[in-house]
């Protein structure tokens, strides 16, 4: 196991398990059976998902096949029995918030598929859970579009001992080692696959690693870049901050149509992105407000993943990203100035020459012993309030099974004593907004979801008062 992927496998705490959990609604519903047959045919293909860890005083982390594999163990049927007057929304949402707080057996390959067969109304649930020392989100969006009616399956590759990708490689010193402030800036400043060629061209470039000379500017620039994160002056206390205990709790909205996004943000000179970000400020500050706490003139920070990889080697599964800190200024109640704000904020970090490393920090960290990794883990709990990711997913509803997949939904874990995440997708022509919090630190993360839809009426209808433009 590649050393960044063995620092995410070490970074599980009681408070916050590095499992990324997704949720697909099916419609009509499929089986338990179909699901298996599926899952059988077309994830089984990616070696790793056969694959347990061995961890080793000496050796590290390694993967090795799993010589008691069995699928019935990995892809099981769940019947959540609802409290009187429950709705099936939120049998849903007790059910994925006890799992966020459930770990994986180690025993075995840590990764699990539960399926509500009938959710009431016609419909199944499936609730992934995947560690992330598996892949990263990019990674695994990969593997979601793989396993679907018609898609793409991963490329054959040459096997090593117990089947391991004899071409994965051990990337965290070249990611850590060599100039990270340009990757990071180049990473920011391009999408898609322009950014990760940039990225890939920085990373693999003809400098020779082993020059001494080289090897003490590298160094020096990156303890420069960690000592700038250290050195970053902490967010705002709010009372979403605080000690995260294992208890969890998630939310959702799915009332936002894509277009209608796309539509205000021309209107107002901002990127979907910075509406999005700006709505999802707004609603935080609103349930502060709610909740006697004066948001005016607090922010706080949310680090922010930024994809590393190219594209068309995301089946290579394994973590390929950085993180980068952005402010949300939650406390301006003038949407139209929020936006503004936000727009500013993402700018400077595009034109950024000096971003956070916290990519190799997180890294180094999962690598120490327990004690000196959470110090330093909760240097981001004291910097940052939140993780927070935007994914664009598929423009057309996915098929599975011959079922239709309404809605894709996914929470992204917290690391160190971080208790929020806050997760946005783009699917099927909607923008599905999602929220895991700390049950003790915000036990009603819906209350924060209902406000995100208000947040971007008001700036529909601020951009419908814009002068119309002579026809």
């Amino acid at each position: 196991m590649s050393k960044v992927d063995t620092a995410w496998l070490r970074m599980d705490t009681e408070a916050n398990l590095m499992m990324i959990v997704g949720v697909w609604s099916i419609r009509p519903r499929i089986t338990l059976a179909a699901l298996r047959e599926r899952v059988a045919e077309r994830l089984l293909k990616y070696p790793r998902f056969r694959q347990k860890v061995v961890e080793d005083a000496l050796l590290g982390a390694q993967w090795v096949a799993d010589r008691q594999f069995d699928i019935a163990r990995h892809v099981v049927a769940e019947v959540p029995l609802p409290l009187p007057g429950e709705s099936r929304e939120q049998v849903l949402r007790e059910r994925v918030a006890e799992l966020c707080s459930q770990p994986l057996d180690h025993d075995h390959p840590l990764w699990q598929m539960q399926l509500i067969e009938d959710m009431g109304d016609g419909s199944s649930a499936l609730i992934c859970r995947i560690h992330h020392c598996i892949a990263d989100g990019i990674a695994l969006i990969a593997v979601m579009l793989s396993i679907t009616d018609g898609g793409k399956a991963p490329p054959d590759r040459a096997a090593g001992p117990e089947g391991q990708e004899a071409h994965e490689g051990d990337w965290l010193l070249d990611a850590f080692l060599r100039p990270m402030t340009s990757m990071t800036l180049k990473a920011i400043g391009m999408t898609g696959k322009g950014m990760a060629r940039g990225v890939d061209a920085v990373m693999g470039g003809a400098t020779p690693v082993d020059s001494s000379l080289e090897m003490a500017r590298m160094g020096y620039q990156a303890v420069s870049d960690v000592a700038a994160f250290a050195l970053m002056p902490d967010d705002s206390h709010t009372r979403l901050k605080g000690k995260p205990g294992a208890a969890k709790t998630v939310a959702w909205d799915d009332s936002l149509a894509l277009d209608e996004v796309k539509a205000v943000g021309k209107a107002l000179g901002a990127s979907i992105n910075d509406v999005l970000l700006a709505c999802a400020a707004g609603a935080i500050g609103r349930y502060l407000a709610d909740r006697g706490e004066d948001p005016a003139g607090k922010e706080i920070r949310a680090m922010v993943p930024v994809n590393l990889r190219p594209l068309e080697d995301a089946w290579q599964l394994g973590n390929r990203f950085g993180l980068v800190p952005l402010v949300l200024p939650i406390g301006i109640a003038n949407p139209i100035e929020r936006l503004f704000a936000v727009r500013a904020r993402m700018s400077e970090l595009k034109g950024s020459f000096q971003p956070v490393m916290a990519f190799g920090l997180l890294s180094v960290a999962g690598l120490l012993i327990k004690p000196v990794q959470h110090a330093m883990l909760n240097i981001f709990a004291r910097k940052a309030t939140a993780v927070m990711t935007n994914v664009p997913g598929p423009a057309e509803p996915l098929k599975f099974c011959g079922s239709t997949v309404e809605k894709v939904m996914f929470w992204v874990p917290q690391s160190g004593d971080i208790g929020m995440g806050v997760s946005i997708l783009t699917y099927a022509g909607r923008v599905q907004f999602g929220l895991i919090t700390d049950r003790g630190l915000c036990p009603d993360p819906e209350a924060i979801v209902a406000n995100f839809a208000p947040e971007f009426e008001k700036l529909l209808l601020l951009s419908l008062m814009l002068p119309w433009a002579d026809a």
